[in-house]
């Protein structure tokens, strides 16, 4: 297939479809979808509870949604627990963001303070985002008796490799969703998760994540000589940037001209050492340019002829992939929970095994050799990308499950 222009994929995009997204019940392996709800009739608050010290994957989620759910007759307010990086890059200025500061992580007197919140800003729906914040949500919940949503962003048992931590966060995780009155779950593989922890299927929906449609797709050739790989990340040890590594040396070991874009943070910076350790080890160090930090992922992705995320685990659906989707940059991906909901190999991307770095260098090779079509996978990207995982489907989804609660 050629290459898309502008104007043809926004003939193919301007019909907006948006993914019917299950809106109260997830069947088991059934995918079933439940009638569409009609649209509340004034405008309901509704207060996120957030970590707030990073802007990644699941930041860029609630500052999506607190763009979009207005369409649908719905205020998002931010209480924000560990304000640091969030409040800086969000786009959603506009929503108003309550520092709450935790002093740590079972800090609970907040609780006392997120309920006054709560009550004096006429806020009917609590909506939190990770262990920390819904453990509050659900005592906020029990003394104002607002209802209370948990949106899980990726598997708590399998969030890091410290396995202590991952324990003591399920446990809390576990409590406070058996009070929640509906979970949200940004793929089918963690409402599995989620239900194997004893979780009525009936609490649960599936709202895939979302990102905006680009409205201007630059045309775009691959390349004949020298590959950027990309990769965009808070780098972690989960993420498996020592598995890209490997697999570049693998590739410019036999010939192939590849180079490496990093793009975001890292942890701590113990993990940056090791990893830079790395990259000398294996003569990486002239092949990579690390972009740290930035807000312009876009740009950064325009910038790559092929998006690589090698994770380990503990993926939901990563909302770099979708983002990668909108601006019609190639992805190679490991076969984590929900990558494979996105992403379908050999059709708008490929998917390699994880912890493999062989078959990572394997399947960008093969992309490099042209045993599939560039072309072929952007184009099929862009239109699955408009059609399932934009940000008005996201919030649509994510307005039908308050519809339901309220109704």
């Amino acid at each position: 297939m050629s290459d898309i222009l502008s104007t043809d994929i926004n003939e193919q995009l301007s019909s907006n479809q948006i993914a019917i997204i299950p809106p109260s019940v997830v069947a088991a392996n059934s995918g079933n979808q439940s009638t569409l709800t009609e649209k509340p009739t004034k405008t309901v608050n509704v207060l996120h509870l957030i970590n707030g010290e990073h802007y990644s994957g699941a930041e860029r989620v609630q500052d999506l949604l607190a763009l979009r759910l207005p369409e649908f007759g719905y205020q998002v307010g931010f209480c924000c627990l560990k304000p640091d990086r969030f409040n800086e890059a969000r786009a959603a200025k506009e929503a108003p963001l309550y520092d709450l500061g935790m002093r740590h992580r079972f800090d609970l007197l907040r609780t006392s303070e997120i309920a006054r919140i709560a009550t004096e800003g006429n806020y009917e729906l609590l909506h939190a985002h990770t262990p920390r914040s819904v453990l509050l949500g659900m005592m906020t919940s029990r003394k104002t008796g607002i209802p209370l949503v948990y949106h899980v962003h990726s598997p708590t048992s399998r969030d890091s490799t410290r396995r202590v931590r991952n324990w003591v966060n399920q446990q809390v995780e576990r409590m406070a969703m058996k009070h929640a009155v509906q979970l949200i779950t940004v793929s089918h593989s963690l409402a599995d998760h989620v239900a194997d922890q004893g979780i009525s299927r009936e609490k649960i929906s599936v709202v895939h994540n979302g990102v905006p449609t680009t409205i201007h797709i630059d045309q775009r050739t691959p390349p004949t000589k020298t590959w950027i790989l990309g990769t965009v990340a808070l780098f972690r040890p989960r993420k498996g940037i020592e598995v890209l590594l490997h697999a570049m040396a693998e590739l410019r070991a036999v010939g192939n001209d590849v180079r490496l874009r990093a793009v975001g943070p890292f942890e701590t910076p113990e993990y940056e050492a090791s990893i830079k350790q790395l990259v000398k080890e294996l003569q990486l160090e002239d092949a990579i340019e690390w972009v740290g930090f930035t807000q312009e992922v876009n740009q950064e992705l325009g910038k790559m002829d092929l998006f690589v995320l090698p994770s380990l685990f503990g993926e939901g659906l990563p909302m770099v992939i979708l983002e990668s989707m909108a601006v019609g940059t190639p992805v190679v991906a490991t076969k984590v929970e929900g990558v494979t909901e996105a992403i379908k190999h050999g059709v708008n991307g490929l998917i390699a095994k994880p912890e493999d770095p062989k078959s990572l260098a394997e399947q960008i090779q093969a992309l490099i050799l042209g045993l599939y079509d560039w072309n072929e996978l952007r184009s099929n990207a862009l239109v699955e990308h408009n059609t399932s995982f934009s940000d008005i489907s996201m919030a649509r989804g994510t307005s039908l499950v308050y519809d339901e609660i309220l109704r």
